[in-house]
Parts: C-alpha cells; sequence; structure tokens
C-alpha cells in the first residue's frame, strides 16, 4: 500500500474526477466540500471530507492538511485573496511530508488576444476582477512552494465540459443557445482530461504552468450545431452577441478571445487527451449516455 496521501480543496466536477480515477494511487484522499450532505455521499466513496467554508476551520480539517503528500487546490480566491492561504497556511507549512502542490487556475488569466495564439510562455494579462484575483493567487502558491521548497504546477484550465454539464444536457433543457460574435473562438476541456492532467502532474511531481485545454479552439455556436445535429434536435436559433440581452458576467466572458495551446501536456507530463476535440468529448458523452450526468 502507498503512503502517499493527496488532499483537494474543493471537491466539486473536476475534483471529484480526479479522486476517481487515482483512488488506487493513495492510502487516503480527503477533500474539502461546502455542505455536510456532501460530506456523507462522498464517504460512502472512501473519501475523508471536511467541511470548509471559506470562514472558519476545524481540528480535523487542520489534521487531514498536515497528513497530505500531494495537494490539489480548486477553491477560487475573492477579493481577499486565495482561502486555503488565508487559513490554513500554517497547516500546510506543517505538512512535513508534502511533495507536490498543484492549483487549478483559468486560461482567462491571459486576456484577450484578438483571436491569436498563447502558450505557457505567455505573460498573464488578465482584465476581469476574477482573473486579476487568480493570477494573485497563482503567484502566492507559487512563493509558497519556494519557501517550503515542494513543486508548484499552476494548470490553468479551459471551458469545463463533461457528463451532466454538455452541450447536450442544455440542447434538452432548452437553456442552449447559439449565440454569435463574429472571429469568437473558445477552448473547452473534458473533465475527465483535467483528471488525466492532474494525475500526471502529482505522479510526476511537475512544476510550472501547464495549459490543461483542448486541441482545437473553435466558435461556440459550432459546439451547440454539433451537438443538436448528433443527438437530433432541432438547431436553437442563432442570437447575435451585439444585440443580445445578456448578464454582465456572460458579455466580460466574450471579451476575451485567444486560441490557447497546450504543448507541455504532452510535452512535459506525457498525456495523451482522451477527447482532443469538442466533437470526441460530446460524441462520448451521447453514445455512452452520461451526458444526461
Amino acid at each position: 500500500m502507498t503512503d502517499q496521501n493527496l488532499f483537494i480543496f474543493g471537491m466539486g466536477f473536476s475534483g471529484l474526477a480526479t479522486a476517481r480515477l487515482v483512488r488506487d494511487d493513495y492510502a487516503t484522499i480527503g477533500a474539502t466540500v461546502r455542505t455536510a450532505e456532501k460530506a456523507e455521499r462522498l464517504s460512502a466513496e472512501g473519501i475523508d471530507a471536511h467541511v470548509f467554508d471559506g470562514e472558519t476551520v476545524s481540528d480535523e480539517l487542520v489534521a487531514a492538511v498536515k497528513r497530505a503528500t500531494h495537494v490539489v487546490q480548486s477553491i477560487p480566491p475573492g477579493s481577499t485573496g486565495d482561502p486555503v492561504l488565508a487559513l490554513l497556511r500554517d497547516a500546510l507549512v506543517g505538512a512535513e511530508n508534502l511533495e507536490w502542490i498543484g492549483y487549478l487556475s483559468t486560461v482567462g488569466v491571459y486576456g484577450d488576444h484578438g483571436g491569436g495564439w498563447v502558450d505557457e510562455a505567455t505573460e498573464p494579462k488578465p482584465l476581469s476582477g476574477r482573473s486579476v484575483e487568480r493570477v494573485r493567487a497563482e503567484a502566492d502558491w507559487r512563493l509558497l512552494g519556494e519557501e517550503l521548497g515542494v513543486p508548484v504546477a499552476l494548470l490553468r484550465l479551459s471551458g469545463i465540459y463533461g457528463p451532466g454539464r454538455n452541450a447536450l444536457a442544455q440542447i434538452a433543457d432548452g437553456t442552449a443557445r447559439r449565440l454569435v460574435k463574429p472571429g469568437q473562438i473558445f477552448n473547452r476541456i473534458h473533465v475527465a482530461d483535467i483528471a488525466t492532467a492532474v494525475a500526471a502532474a502529482a505522479e510526476r511531481k511537475a512544476s510550472g504552468v501547464f495549459n490543461v485545454t483542448d486541441d482545437e479552439p473553435a466558435p461556440p455556436q459550432d459546439v451547440v450545431t454539433y451537438a443538436a445535429e448528433l443527438a437530433g434536435y432541432p438547431l436553437p436559433p442563432e442570437i447575435d452577441f451585439a444585440t443580445a440581452d445578456l448578464p454582465p458576467m456572460v458579455r466580460s466572458f466574450y471579451g476575451e478571445n485567444k486560441r490557447v495551446g497546450n504543448k507541455r501536456l504532452a510535452a512535459d507530463l506525457g498525456v495523451t487527451l482522451a477527447f482532443p476535440t469538442y466533437r470526441e468529448g460530446i460524441a462520448a458523452l451521447w453514445n455512452d449516455g452520461s451526458w444526461r450526468g
């Protein structure tokens, strides 16, 4: 039995996929969740789950963090900084066997490049407040790694999809829209490929920046069109972005336009994406019925 212990801050969509993928690679897997109900559900899967509200910590949570050899942080920062570093930094410093830290960030840190390519060497130029907060949190985690002599991997994720969170599900429930903004491009990533990338980075104790994203940036309306045609649904009507009534967050999201390269996934982590484009990902979700979640 391995003597390695994984702790995941923020056991959400990506964290749970990662935990299920690597469950046999670690003696224990711990995590934070928001509710006692979710903690109970995860306990049934053998995950040592602790409720963490971002304001207080329990002695049991501190003890679990101190046992960790590998840490994944997926809780987003706020205006006051990273909640884990604010409340559990001492526990991380006290984790005597800590070997690796993975921080799940976002490709939003690159800002807008007018549809041009960016890669891991591109300097962040965040536009939105949430991306500015991400850049600060990335820097803070890097500093902690330097202080502890522990490698820190910054895993920058693009738009996440997978079981229950995909264009097929949106079409079925009537929420899908073909919002058209000429020249707009987005990358995306299947949650299973995120888990593979995190597992590889942890195993190799990788450090530095990795763009965890697919191989083919594409206009968002193309994804909805593909999903509708695959499932035999009528195409949702096209909506002109310029005149659409959109929430401020959605409109700001479309204010960033770039193609994101992912060469370090294969070159440095040895990762081959199971779903290199949205077509493979959506087709797999449709064929096995997991699109419903």
